[in-house]
């Protein structure tokens, strides 16, 4: 036969469209003609195939006016995940495979000039889509070796794996030629221990912050820990993620989805939340994602875990006043003239700055030698919106060396994490959600107060000047504060210690 139709699919933002690779060989001048809206990349496939072809032992049409039409034609392709379809429609084209059989799955894989099969970004978001818009029973999905691994994470495909281009033909040859030679299968069991967190006993001291990460891993909230240098705010960050509940089966697969995007999935960490710490010199593309075609940020790459932006007053500008939107929505949607990209973005915020430049304001220790207008310039760098969307504001204050080298050992993380567990537990049982996404009449519902607690909310509010999203954010609080004491209601106490985080940067 002179046409030949392979299956693949191509990655736009988390969706992954299926896309038909058609191959004509046709007589005429020779040629290899690639169309479809691919990229750069894609269209280097031509050599990478040929060579790949001739290098197996197997028959290139030399002779031939070829054509492979990547459809639809109006979606961008990019990357070399449609090598292993190419090469594959040329032998089904050619009648080296069996065409009927290659019709049974879907193929991706990026082809050395051996024939040796490369993995391919996204092998996660590919399975998930073939599961979703699978229609009857799904096709099974070949990839090479390493991204099977990843692939086979899904439960209720049939994933195929395979190291070289002559294990794929080799189950694809005509029946008079072979007798279904099967492909290797994924592994069976594509899970592994994850390693062990730090654990937050490793910090002396400090138990002011360590109760508020308690509470903002209970309730879902995001912090500021301001403090001088060496104080413990990126220890405590480090080991935030260690406080968190296990992620459930699918919001593994998500999490795993997106870092498998831009190839940063690691399979030893499947379950695990997700810290992401980028350097204060970051983008705003880099903190929220873009790029032609759009990439995940590591707002999304956080999806799930943990974002960790140290130095926070030295990011840019515009990448803080870019993280004001996914914080209230989980989302972040890349808008180009063309289409638009939507990735998830529904991540813990932990930030830590110092509380001047020289980062000795308030210090007991070492005295500050910057000027109040130095010391506001700086602060006034973390904008009032930005700042009135963190729900737990504390400081974090150097500890005297005699008092470090005598302080105990503190409660390790899975102490802390099983009341947190706890907590949270009431939560998704009382609302379905955790307690920083409580909004509208749920919020009204869950964060009733007697006359007494809302006297006190009201008159608090007043002599602080919070804003409407203010108030409900200590709201919100208190109702955590109150599930980790195991109290329905919320009372006077649990507002106290909500107000107490409530902390606005000024001049001291």
């Amino acid at each position: 036969m002179s046409l030949a139709v392979i299956h693949s699919r191509a990655l736009h933002a988390l969706e992954a469209a299926e896309v038909t690779v058609e191959v004509h060989l046709a007589n005429g001048l020779p040629s290899f003609t690639l169309v479809g809206l691919a990229d750069t990349e894609v269209k280097e496939a031509r050599e990478r195939v040929r060579a790949a072809l001739q290098n197996s032992g197997l028959a290139f049409p030399h002779n031939k006016r070829i054509t492979v039409n990547l459809a639809p034609a109006d979606l961008p392709k990019e990357s070399g995940r449609f090598d292993l379809p190419i090469a594959l429609g040329i032998l089904a084209a050619s009648g080296q495979i069996d065409a009927a059989r290659a019709d049974r799955f879907e193929f991706a894989g990026e082809l050395s000039l051996g024939g040796e099969l490369r993995p391919v970004r996204g092998a996660l978001a590919m399975a998930l889509a073939l599961r979703r818009n699978g229609i009857g029973t799904p096709r099974a999905l070949v990839l090479p070796l390493a991204s099977a691994r990843e692939a086979a994470l899904v439960d209720g495909l049939a994933i195929h794996a395979a190291a070289h281009l002559l294990d794929v033909v080799a189950a694809l040859l005509p029946a008079d030629a072979a007798a279904g030679v099967p492909l290797p299968l994924a592994f069976a069991d594509a899970r592994a221990p994850s390693p062990a967190l730090p654990d937050l006993r490793d910090v002396k001291g400090q138990d002011g912050a360590k109760r508020a990460l308690e509470v903002a891993a209970a309730g879902g909230h995001s912090v500021l820990m301001m403090g001088s240098p060496g104080t413990g705010k990126s220890m405590l960050a480090q080991r935030f993620a260690g406080l968190l509940p296990p992620l459930t089966q699918h919001d593994a697969l998500e999490s795993a989805a997106v870092l498998s995007l831009t190839g940063a999935f690691a399979h030893e960490r499947w379950g695990q939340r997700v810290l992401r710490a980028p350097h204060h010199t970051a983008s705003p593309v880099a903190l929220v994602g873009g790029g032609s075609p759009p990439r995940p940020g590591e707002i999304s790459l956080a999806h799930h875990g943990v974002l960790f932006l140290d130095e926070f007053p030295e990011f840019q500008r515009a990448a803080l006043e870019a993280l004001r939107e996914p914080l209230e929505t989980g989302r972040i949607v890349i808008s180009r003239a063309a289409r638009q990209a939507e990735f998830p973005a529904r991540f813990q915020l932990i930030a830590a700055m110092n509380p001047c430049p020289c980062g000795h304001l308030g210090s007991a220790q070492r005295a500050c030698r910057c000027t109040p207008d130095a010391v506001a310039r700086y602060q006034g760098r973390i904008s009032g919106p930005l700042l009135d969307r963190i729900d737990v504001q504390v400081e974090v204050p150097a500890v005297p060396p005699e008092a470090l080298a005598a302080a105990p050992d503190g409660e390790t993380s899975h102490a802390i994490a099983q009341r947190v567990g706890a907590a949270r537990e009431r939560a998704l049982a009382r609302q379905g959600c955790v307690n920083a996404a409580l909004s509208g009449d749920a919020l009204d519902a869950h964060c009733a107060l007697d006359p007494a607690a809302a006297r006190f909310l009201q008159t608090a509010a007043a002599r602080l000047g919070w804003s409407a999203r203010g108030f409900h954010r200590v709201l919100r609080v208190a109702r955590t504060v109150a599930d980790l004491a195991g109290s329905g209601a919320i009372a006077v106490t649990h507002l106290a210690e909500a107000i107490q985080y409530r902390r606005v940067l000024t001049v001291q």
